[in-house]
């Protein structure tokens, strides 16, 4: 696989990330290495009612939400089967509960670069 490229098992993604341009930026990003679908959600609820409606491959889901942490979506999607990777601005200074530390994170600001690293390593820990 080229660094430019993901798993093409990866075709809908969906983003939890409060900041609209943020947001936005990834959704660029993740069409640019071949996501078919990229569904954006701007707090836990969209999220959820997201999973509900759609087949998602992979879910990027920022750490912080306003006052909240996005922890119980992670859950969710986990529990589904999907594929998680965390965005965060707090690197390992923030309050990571135990069961999720060996989810693949990447700092903010992110890139093509930084994103397509994530995918592949939440793929590989799958053993895909």
């Amino acid at each position: 696989m080229q660094s430019n490229e993901i798993p093409p098992t990866i075709k809908t993604v969906l983003v939890l990330e409060d900041n609209f341009i943020i947001a936005m930026d990834a959704e660029e990003i993740l069409t640019s290495l071949g996501v078919a679908e990229v569904h954006v959600a701007t707090n836990a609820e969209q999220a959820m009612e997201i999973a509900n409606a759609h087949s998602i491959d992979f879910a990027l889901i920022d750490v912080n939400l306003d006052n909240d942490t996005s922890f119980v979506v992670a859950d969710a999607m986990i529990a589904r089967g999907i594929m998680v990777g965390f965005t965060s601005g707090y690197g390992e200074s923030f309050p990571w509960p135990e069961h999720l530390r060996d989810i693949p994170r990447i700092d903010k600001p992110f890139s093509e670069m930084t994103i397509g690293s994530l995918i592949e390593a939440a793929h590989g820990q799958r053993g895909g």
